[in-house]
């Protein structure tokens, strides 16, 4: 991916060494808890780690460690893709008649404290509705290439375009929607309905990409297949096969690896957010 020569964002809160103290106590509800819960989900970390997110409080941050050269260079990187979906969003916005709100991304290490509950590595990147913000602890990109086998950059920048998508459906209100849809309805209808939401993001982070192309011409070849390649390693089927070793399909909240590619390809190929209507889509 070219991307060196990109414009770095201002929307960064770098927290990154700046550990928690353990300590105290922190009840995660409401949309915190569920925000969490589908993070843990999302990347495969059983949800019974969040115990320990629930038992590991606030409190001041401590001293910070060094960075090294390569978490700096990952950091300047993520600060360039950032910049490159608000370039995006911001001209789809105003195109639609309206303004785009730039979310914050954070970077940091361990744990830190959200509006959503205490965010911690192991369960990935996740966006918070509650504070409008990304969280990212770069060592997840690391995790990316060993633990799920999808390496290269823009396999990290489809992350972060994902979690970008995320705060798209917040502000329009297609979030709330999908909620209210799920009210009342049975756990496989509900996780029917968050597979629609996630599987758009997917193809949102695809729309990034072709309009960050046309502006910059930032593919290389290979870049396409890192980003199918990460998307096929998140799928619900694949991750489920991993760790159960039995896939449960109405338990799915993501989709599968197979319509995480599809979407992704279908936002890159047709770069509009009308090709984006998974809610419509009778196929997905």
């Amino acid at each position: 991916m070219r991307w060196k020569d990109g414009r770095r964002s201002s929307n960064i809160d770098d927290r990154r060494g700046r550990r928690m103290r353990r300590g105290g106590s922190l009840k995660l509800g409401g949309v915190g808890g569920i925000v969490l819960i589908l993070v843990a989900m999302y990347f495969g970390v059983d949800p019974a780690l969040l115990t320990g997110v629930v038992q590991s409080g606030g409190g001041a941050p401590q001293a910070e460690r060094p960075r090294s050269a390569q978490e700096n260079r990952l950091a300047d990187f993520t600060s360039v893709v950032l910049a490159d979906t608000e370039d995006t969003w911001n001209s789809l916005f105003r195109q639609a008649g309206s303004q785009y709100r730039e979310p914050t991304l954070v970077l940091f290490t361990g744990r830190t404290p959200t509006a959503c509950g205490t965010g911690q590595a192991a369960m990935g990147p996740f966006y918070c509705p509650g504070d409008e913000q990304v969280y990212i602890d770069l060592s997840f990109f690391e995790d990316l290439g060993r633990r799920f086998g999808a390496p290269g950059d823009f396999a990290q920048a489809y992350v972060v375009a994902h979690e970008v998508g995320h705060h798209v459906q917040h502000i329009t209100g297609i979030s709330r929607q999908m909620r209210q849809q799920q009210r009342g309805r049975s756990k496989a209808e509900q996780n029917a309905l968050s597979v629609r939401l996630e599987l758009q993001a997917d193809c949102f982070a695809g729309l990034w990409a072709h309009h960050a192309d046309r502006a910059r011409k930032i593919l290389e070849r290979g870049d396409v297949d890192e980003a199918l390649t990460a998307a096929s390693a998140i799928g619900d089927d694949r991750l489920q096969r991993q760790s159960r070793g039995v896939v449960v399909p109405e338990s799915f909240t993501h989709g599968t690896s197979a319509q995480r590619r599809r979407w992704f390809r279908r936002g890159l190929e047709q770069g509009s957010v009308a090709a984006c209507d998974t809610f419509s889509a009778e196929r997905l």
